[in-house]
């Protein structure tokens, strides 16, 4: 876990994953009266996600809301369970467009047979038939859980001192990335990554539509950011708001 300012802190969840281990960073916000999760990692994360809001002095229990940037299994894995150990079933947000995939109404955009049959494929040799049935079964019936509330773009939330929320499409149909106000932080989910130390656009491996996710950058350069929280890659400080407009306006 990494405090960015006060009542906003970046999760830090490494897991084995195909023979490696991946790191992601989902958003954990909190303020007077609200627990804000944003994303849930994948399939079976929820006790490093514990571990790390425990670092930040809360429960997984407490949570209120949870954000769905995207339908993408990484984001919605752990969804599920995480509303199961909520004291109170939380409000559940995401985009209108995303809703029917995160709710399982619609199969998920990049879990195609093929691309399923694909990702078996190319699992190391060494890895147990019975991990990879369990594998298997997961692509073909991810995670689901309904969705309360939309993300309407530009709708500035009362949580954390206020997020607005901006529809960023092109890595998924309705992928939304944040503005936390008051600590001019964009949570940039998977519409820009960090490798090795630098800002980077969206991943052409992982994306839908590149040349919207690439369209989506300029909505970006309209916020005065100081920290940017990629999904994957963590975050970036070097003079971001610099950086977004070279990567929108290449």
């Amino acid at each position: 876990m990494l405090l960015i300012d006060q009542g906003i802190a970046m999760l830090e969840i490494s897991a084995a994953m195909m023979g490696r281990t991946e790191t992601i960073h989902p958003t954990f916000l909190w303020d007077h009266q609200n627990r804000v999760l944003i994303d849930t990692g994948y399939p079976g994360q929820l006790p490093l996600i514990q571990e790390q809001i425990s670092d930040c002095g809360f429960s997984v229990q407490d949570v209120s809301k949870i954000i769905i940037t995207h339908q993408d299994l990484d984001h919605i894995g752990s969804l599920p369970t995480i509303i199961q150990h909520c004291k109170q079933a939380p409000e559940v947000f995401a985009s209108e467009i995303e809703k029917p995939y995160i709710e399982g109404d619609t199969r998920l955009v990049k879990l195609s047979p093929e691309a399923v049959a694909q990702a078996l494929v190319s699992l190391p040799d060494n890895v147990p038939p019975e991990w990879k049935n369990a594998f298997k079964h997961t692509l073909e019936n991810p995670p689901s859980a309904p969705v309360n509330r939309m993300l309407r773009d530009g709708e500035e939330l009362p949580f954390g001192g206020g997020i607005i929320a901006i529809h960023t499409p092109g890595h998924t149909p309705g992928h939304a990335s944040l503005y936390h106000i008051p600590s001019q932080t964009l949570i940039a989910a998977d519409a820009l990554n960090v490798r090795e130390g630098q800002l980077i656009g969206p991943d052409p491996a992982t994306t839908l539509d590149l040349a919207l996710a690439r369209l989506s950058l300029q909505k970006l350069t309209h916020y005065d950011i100081r920290n940017v929280i990629c999904y994957h890659g963590g975050l970036f400080t070097d003079n971001p708001n610099q950086r977004i407009r070279e990567l929108a306006f290449a």
